[in-house]
Order: C-alpha cells, then sequence, then structure tokens
C-alpha cells in the first residue's frame, strides 16, 4: 500500500473504529475479492464492534492499494460518507489497471461493460456477494468452450441485477472473455420482434466494419450472420440474453459461441446444445438487507427508519422487486409508511405501482405475466395452488388425491410449474414437497377470491373419496398433511358468514372435530396444542351449530392434552369418561365404551359438575419448570427449567412457537420485556441472556456475576430496556440492554439475593434475600433508600434477631407502588414502602411454606404457591382464603397473574404449566 494511502488510515483510525459496522463492509470487500473469508471470520471472533473494526484496519494494513480502495468505496455505499471523506485525499493513483475511486471498477471494465450495453448499477444497490460469486463460478465452468449458464428465478428476484455485478470484474473479463461482453433485452417477443433484436445486435457488432452491410432479412440469415461475427470478429466472448421466456427464441442464439440467460424458466435451455450451468436467485433478502434498501432509497439511517419499516420488509417476504418498488414510492411521498403498509397487508397489489427500472406498471402484473404464459389446462392447475396455507412444504401425495392422478403425471405437472419459478421444490430423499413464495400465494388468492370456497370443497370432497371412512396413517407420506390442515379446509368450505353458511361442510366439520377417534389420532401425532389451537380459530363457525360442544371438547383438551401428548398413549375414552355427565365428550366416550368389546372401562357415577378453574394445562418441558411468565399483551407464555431450555409458547392453545436450548445448568428465571420483543434467562451458570422472543436469536450474554443468578426482570416502561437481575454472590445488577456492560451494581445485602422486582413506575428496584432483609433501591443512583429487618417479625420473646433465620424468598409490588408485599417461611407480610410499616400479615399455612406469591393487578387477590402442590388465592384486605386450587402432583415453584389480571398460571416440578 502507498505511503500515503497508510498514513491516512493510521491518522483516521480512531474515527473509523469508533463509527463503523463491519458485516456489510466485509461482504462488499469479499465480493471486490480483496478480502478473504478466513479473514472475515477473524474480524467476527471480535468480541466489541470497536474491536472488530480495529482488526478490520489492522488487515487492511496488510494488503495493497486495492484494499484500500475497496475500504473507501464500502464505506461511501454503506453510508458512512462523513468517514469515506476523511480517506479521500489518500486514494492511490489509478493505474490502467487500478479502480476507479468512485465505484471500485477498473478502466477496462468500465470499458468493455459500456461498450457491451451492460445495465449500470441501480441507483439504490446493496451487495449479495454469495450469489454473485456463484453467477462468476459458472462464467469460470464455460471456460473457453461453447455453452450455457441460466440464471433463473421468480420474478423481482433480482437476476439482471446480480448478473450484471458479476460483470464487473476485472480478472474474470480479462481471463475468460477477453473479446469482449454483448447483453441484449429479450423480454417476451414474437417472430417479427425477435428479427428486430437481431437486428440491432448485428448491427451494433458491425459499426466498425468497413464494408456496411443490410440488415438480416429474417431469422435464420441473422443466426448466420451473428455466427460469423462471433466467431472471426469476437472470438472468447460472451453472449448475455436478458429475460428469456420462450426456448425457441434461443435457437436462434445457437452458435457454438458462450452464452449467459436470464430467465423465470429453468427449462429454458432444454432445445439447445452444449454445456449447461444453472444459478439459482433464491427470493428471500434478508430483513437487514431489506431495511438497507429502505434506508438508501429515503436517505435515513436504519435506526432513523420509523417503526413501520420493519413490517414494510416483512410483508415484503424478501422480495428485492417489491422492497424497490416501495422504497421508490416512499422517495417520492415520504408520509406514506403506513399507507404502503396496509396495502401489502390487504393484498392490493394494484396500488404498489411504478418503478422506473422495471418494466411492469405494477406488482400484480410483474407476478401474473408468468402465469399467462401457461396454456390454459396448466392455468387451472395452477389455480388450485390458490388454497395451500402458506409456509407449508406440501408432498406430492396430496396433489395425486386433488387431481385424482398417478404420481409421474402429478409431478410433471408440478416441475413445470417448478421451472417456470411459479413454484418450489423440496426433494427430500425419494419424496418431494412443493411450496409457494409468499407473495405468489398472496397474488392467487386475491386473484381467485371469488372462488375459493369451490376450490376448498373440491380437496376436501377428493379427500372423502379417497379415504371413505378411514383415517390417514403416519406411515403415508401425506398423513401429516391431512391431520393439519384438513379442518382448515372444512371451515372455509363452511363459508364466512352465518347467513350463507354451508350447512353440509359444517355437519362434517362438526363431525370431525367432535370425533374421539379423530382427536386420539391427531393428539398422538401432533399433539393437543394444534387441535386446542383449530377449536378457538374456527370457534365462530363450530359455534353455529353447537357452542356448548366446543366448549367441552376444547375444555377437554386443555386440561387433558398434556396426557394425550405422553407415551404410553392413555385411553381418551376412559379419559372422556371422568368428564361431567352433561359434557359432550363424556356422552361420546359413553358411546364408545359400550361399543367396545373385550375391554374394561370405570364410569365414576357419583361425580359432580364442577367449574374447573383450570383453562390450560401444558407439559412443555422434560424437567421441572422452575418460571414462567406472560407477555405484556397476555397471548404468550414464556417458561424456563431444570432441562435448560427457553420455551415460548401460545397462552390460549399451549402451541409451542419457541425452544431454545439457553444455557448449560437449570435455568432459574425468565421474564418478558414490556414490549414483547425479547426475554431474559438467567441461570445456574452463572450468565444471563437475552434473546428475541420472535426468532430465538440470542441478542447478548452478560457475565458479571461470579455465582448463580436467582432471578431477572425487566423494567416496566416501554421505549427503555433496563434489566435488573440478582444473585447468590449477594448483589443486584442493572443492566441498559443497549449497552455491553452492567450499568450498576447495588451492594447490601450479605448473603444470597433470590428474588428482585421494579415498582410500577421503575423508580425503585425491590430485592429479597438469604440474609432475613428486603431492601428497596433507587433505580437511577443504585442506592439503598430503606431495608426492612424480616426475620424481627418471626423471632420469639426470649430469641434475638439474630438467632432467627428467615429466608426471605420474593416480593411483589401493589399496583400503584405504595405497599409490597413479602414472602417468608408460611407468612404473607403486607408493608407500606413510605414508612416500612408491617400493614398487615397472613399465616397462609401451618403444614407447608410459600414458594412464590404475586399480586393481582386489582391490588385485592394475592396468588400463592405452596411446597405441599397446591395454589391458594387470598383476598389480603378481608385476609380471607378465596380459592384453593389442587392439580399440581409436586412442589409449585411459581405463580403469576397476567397482566390485565384476568389470568394467572403456576409452574411445577411435575413439568406442567397450568393455566
Amino acid at each position: 500500500m502507498d505511503v500515503k494511502s497508510r498514513s491516512y488510515l493510521l491518522i483516521n483510525r480512531q474515527a473509523l473504529e469508533k463509527d463503523i459496522k463491519t458485516s456489510y463492509i466485509m461482504d462488499r470487500m469479499i465480493s471486490d475479492e480483496v478480502l478473504t473469508l478466513q479473514e472475515e471470520e477473524k474480524v467476527k471472533q471480535q468480541n466489541t464492534q470497536k474491536e472488530r473494526a480495529a482488526m478490520l484496519i489492522n488487515i487492511i494494513l496488510t494488503k495493497d492499494n486495492n484494499a484500500y480502495r475497496s475500504f473507501y468505496n464500502a464505506l461511501l455505499h454503506e453510508g458512512y460518507r462523513d468517514l469515506a471523506a476523511l480517506l479521500q485525499d489518500g486514494i492511490p493513483a489509478i493505474s490502467d489497471n487500478g479502480k476507479s475511486s468512485m465505484d471500485g471498477m477498473t478502466s477496462y471494465v468500465k470499458t468493455i461493460l459500456c461498450e457491451g450495453g451492460v445495465p449500470q448499477r441501480p441507483v439504490v444497490f446493496v451487495t449479495r456477494p454469495k450469489l454473485v460469486g456463484a453467477i462468476k463460478q459458472k462464467l469460470c465452468c464455460l471456460g473457453s468452450d461453447p455453452g450455457w449458464v441460466t440464471v433463473y428465478g421468480m420474478a423481482g428476484c433480482g437476476k439482471t441485477v446480480l448478473t450484471a455485478e458479476a460483470l464487473r470484474d476485472h480478472q474474470l473479463l480479462k481471463d475468460y472473455f477477453p473479446g469482449g461482453v454483448h447483453w441484449i433485452s429479450i423480454g417476451k417477443q414474437d417472430k417479427a420482434g425477435l428479427l428486430i433484436k437481431l437486428q440491432n445486435l448485428c448491427s451494433r457488432l458491425e459499426h466498425d466494419s468497413t464494408l456496411s452491410q443490410r440488415p438480416p432479412l429474417n431469422i435464420e440469415e441473422a443466426k448466420d450472420r451473428l455466427r460469423l461475427l462471433m466467431l472471426r470478429k469476437y472470438p472468447s466472448s460472451l453472449l448475455i440474453l436478458d429475460d428469456i421466456w420462450d426456448s425457441w427464441v434461443l435457437k436462434a442464439f445457437d452458435n457454438q459461441c458462450q452464452v449467459l440467460i436470464t430467465s423465470r424458466d429453468r427449462s429454458v435451455t432444454d432445445a439447445v446444445a452444449g454445456n449447461k450451468y444453472e444459478v439459482h436467485v433464491e427470493s428471500g433478502l434478508a430483513h437487514e438487507k431489506g431495511l438497507e434498501i429502505l434506508s438508501l432509497f429515503v436517505n435515513m439511517k436504519i435506526s432513523e427508519l420509523p417503526e413501520q419499516a420493519n413490517c414494510l420488509v416483512r410483508e415484503c417476504k424478501g422480495s428485492p422487486l417489491v422492497i424497490s418498488l416501495i422504497g421508490a414510492l416512499l422517495r417520492d411521498f415520504p408520509n406514506r409508511w403506513e399507507y404502503y403498509l396496509k396495502q401489502l397487508q390487504n393484498k392490493q397489489f394494484k396500488r404498489i405501482r411504478k418503478s422506473s427500472s422495471y418494466d411492469y406498471e405494477a406488482l400484480d402484473e410483474a407476478m401474473s405475466i408468468s402465469v399467462e404464459q401457461l396454456n390454459d389446462n396448466y392455468k387451472d392447475y395452477y389455480k388450485d395452488l390458490s388454497i395451500l396455507p402458506k409456509d407449508v412444504k406440501v408432498p406430492t401425495k396430496v396433489f395425486c388425491i386433488l387431481w385424482d392422478m398417478e404420481t409421474e403425471d402429478v409431478e410433471d405437472i408440478l416441475q413445470e410449474f417448478v421451472n417456470k419459478s411459479l413454484l418450489f421444490c423440496d426433494r427430500n430423499g425419494k419424496s418431494f414437497h412443493y411450496y409457494l413464495h409468499d407473495l405468489q400465494l398472496d397474488f392467487l388468492t386475491e386473484k381467485n377470491r371469488n372462488q375459493l370456497q369451490e376450490l376448498h370443497k373440491n380437496i376436501v370432497n377428493q379427500y372423502k373419496k379417497y379415504y371413505k371412512l378411514n383415517t390417514p396413517v403416519p406411515s403415508q407420506e401425506d398423513c401429516m398433511y391431512w391431520f393439519n390442515f384438513l379442518a382448515y379446509h372444512m371451515a372455509f368450505c363452511c363459508g364466512t358468514h352465518a347467513l350463507n353458511l354451508n350447512l353440509y361442510f359444517l355437519q362434517e366439520l362438526h363431525d370431525l372435530m367432535f370425533s374421539l377417534d379423530w382427536i386420539k389420532a391427531k393428539t398422538e401425532l401432533v399433539g393437543p396444542a394444534h387441535l386446542i389451537h383449530e377449536y378457538v380459530e374456527y370457534s365462530s363457525v363450530l359455534d353455529q351449530k353447537d357452542s356448548t360442544g366446543r366448549e367441552n371438547f376444547q375444555e377437554f383438551l386443555s386440561l387433558n392434552g398434556h396426557l394425550l401428548g405422553r407415551q404410553p398413549f392413555p385411553d381418551i375414552i376412559q379419559l372422556g369418561l371422568c368428564q361431567p355427565e352433561t359434557s359432550e365428550v363424556y356422552q361420546q366416550a359413553k358411546l364408545h365404551a359400550q361399543r367396545q368389546t373385550g375391554a374394561f372401562y370405570l364410569d365414576w357415577i357419583n361425580k359432580k359438575s364442577l367449574k374447573n378453574l383450570y383453562r390450560l394445562v401444558v407439559r412443555p418441558h422434560r424437567d421441572a419448570v422452575y418460571h414462567a411468565c406472560f407477555s405484556k399483551d397476555t397471548r404468550r407464555i414464556a417458561s424456563c427449567g431444570a432441562d435448560k431450555s427457553l420455551q415460548v409458547f401460545k397462552a390460549e392453545s399451549g402451541e409451542r412457537l419457541l425452544e431454545i436450548s439457553a444455557h448449560d445448568d437449570e435455568i432459574l428465571c425468565c421474564a418478558f420485556s414490556t414490549d414483547g420483543e425479547f426475554v431474559a434467562t438467567c441461570s445456574a451458570d452463572k450468565k444471563v441472556k437475552i434473546w428475541n422472543s420472535r426468532t430465538g436469536q440470542c441478542k447478548c450474554v452478560y457475565e458479571e456475576h461470579s455465582e448463580q443468578v436467582n432471578c431477572c426482570q425487566f423494567n416496566n416502561r416501554s421505549g427503555q430496556y433496563l434489566l435488573a437481575t440478582c444473585s447468590n454472590d449477594s448483589f443486584i445488577k442493572l443492566w441498559d440492554l443497549n449497552k455491553k456492560y452492567c450499568r450498576n451494581t447495588m451492594i447490601g445485602h450479605v448473603h444470597s439475593v433470590n428474588h428482585c422486582r421494579f415498582s410500577p413506575n421503575d423508580e425503585y428496584v425491590a430485592s429479597c434475600s438469604t440474609d432475613g432483609t428486603v431492601k428497596l433501591w433507587e433505580t437511577r443512583s443504585a442506592n439503598e433508600l430503606k431495608s426492612i429487618e424480616i426475620k424481627d417479625f418471626f423471632k420469639n420473646a426470649d430469641e434475638q434477631p439474630d438467632d432467627v433465620e428467615v429466608l426471605v424468598k420474593c416480593c411483589s409490588w401493589s399496583g400503584n407502588g405504595d405497599k409490597i408485599l413479602v414472602v417468608a417461611k408460611n407468612k404473607l407480610l403486607l408493608f407500606d414502602v413510605e414508612t416500612c410499616d408491617l400493614l398487615t400479615q397472613v399465616v397462609v399455612s401451618h403444614h407447608s411454606t410459600i414458594q412464590y406469591c404475586d399480586f393481582c393487578p386489582g391490588d385485592e387477590l394475592v396468588a400463592v404457591a405452596l411446597s405441599h402442590c397446591s395454589v391458594e388465592l387470598w383476598n389480603i384486605k378481608s385476609l380471607s382464603k378465596v380459592a384453593y386450587c389442587r392439580g399440581h402432583m409436586s412442589w409449585v415453584h411459581c405463580v403469576a397473574f397476567s397482566p390485565d389480571g384476568s389470568l394467572f398460571l403456576t409452574s411445577s416440578d411435575d413439568q406442567t404449566i397450568r393455566v
């Protein structure tokens, strides 16, 4: 590297290390081939952003001038224009093979691409180095031999941009295509249109010929002239045919030369000879790349984008085309974030209109043109795909049943769709599974909205015709599909409006969902949560016929599903006979029992029809469950325990949303952030971890406690992420999620700290310790505010306080923060926060200790978890017990109210959580 360039890097090193994020910068430098994957890994291994930046600069300092230019261009393109300006005067002089200071291309490359008609980079451009590298690799595979490279993918996935980017490589052009490159955009053409394209290409290639020739009069003449030109005048050159639709078009270019084509149709080169290579362009951009595109269009930093930006990128389903269309519209109408989000959510594709760099007027036109190219029979088959569930890979056997065809015929039809990038295929061993991109499915359902009910009826009728009165068995490849989605298809057949319900299919859905045989088969295969979800999802339809029956079956599964999901599977008829005699489940179980021969069942004849307090029982863990909590919206529950895993599931059905092997030892506590974005966990392994509650990605790990961490708790306000943790090391620590290290350490306890909680207004933190005290701390300063000696309330008249050992288990704030409830041994003690006076105390039990307590948001009820496997509800104002809840088979570790106070949950050593 030039001395001048090196000195500019060293002079500005401090500013660079302070501000740059290395990931995208390294992507560009790898694309420019000045940084290796091993060097990238070396940078990633550094702990902090600043350390990663420092390592990258150290590596650049060992390299040549090209590395400096690449780094400068990466800063420029990634939005660090102020930092790039610091390095601008240090850019090395450009030799013939040197790179341009602006776009990283040599003058040689610029000349070749300009003469060849290769399109320039779009105004907004983000790198996709792996795909660009794959295209370069296939071009190198051509060598000097004639052949075809096909870059294929669905509409708007970025085929053209990626192909043009792959050609911006000095070494590739010089070593493999010294004769130059020639780009021609084809599109959908008839023969007359193709002849014009060929005439223009021939004219371009003959531009400096001494003999001016007339244009070719037909395609055959044009093909011959093109062959001679490529052979004699442009040997070792590359011909790029962009946007090929029909295989017959390629025959005009089948001249024993090297050709790269872009197409939606993978099979388009079947009609031509020569070596063939393929590059499949995946349709999905990473979420961060999508945000980057939007930020470049609207000229904002990613961190400054409005909250709708994340939702917009998710709704775009990773499509570069859709994100670019939205970005271009937002550049012109910067106040329409909410408007365009609603258009996407409502599938109003016609309103997502016109990007200047794209050929189609609106998004729906870009997607429909591929479908219109199918022949009429295939269009009908493709229409049938409108009823597929989202994000589901469907086995071939389902389509065989739907179309009443042999496997081979079905695979031929589906392969036609796959070839044209209208469908995707996952080849898993011997079986094929097919799926649609979300945007394609959205487009299909919108286009065929008025026919969806009939299409769903067709698949249900075909299922009944094939299986008659039987049920699919696990050995059949389509079994899982029907158990998961047959009710979905039937519910759609019923219709959505009460006045227009299809009574025949309503009866069919009723018979399916209220069948003990179906429930038994489905829960043994996929567990109970999905079935509970269906009772909730289709309640408005099922209730039109029998709302009581639906409630009976939903309650039966909610309370017994954790048993049905276990092996060996219990007898569902015997479980049904344990239901109240008025229950539809009991009546159906009794009919089954009476029809059984050689089986013995017990009917509990004096049972009472008691209203069960439990709404759901789940067994998400394989060992004791130490803690569980609701999200702020009450829709999700997070839980953790002795199996070292974090689980997140739906509070209504128990359906698992997330499972993470989170720690190296038992997890003792977990907590949702107020906005529900994150879940914190703490463990006996001395670590605290923060997880994205949707994706399961680990955001950060804190390791400053020296012993096991017993409790973690987020603050209550949205917009600021503060976390309190406490440990056997006697410390309470406050963490700001935006920082790597602990913000404050609260020192004052002399023994293990068991529990901590923010006050409702977040001004204070309360902590409970084995040293027999409860302490209140100021959140802002971390100073100790008050200390309450709990052991004073347990001593006898002849005992000194120091002789009494009191382990203070936990505490809970009242809703307005003026009182705090403390648990120790078998007592509940309520204190005034201002004066620390004892307001009241309750001896809950003389035979067991209290494990945990929680104040209901209404301030009157307190839930208490006891060591003898039960839970009690107490009215703290009247000092009376209002409910006694049994059901757990072992110690209850945790009890927690939902934020609205309508529900509470318990977790236990028996591996269950009860709501």
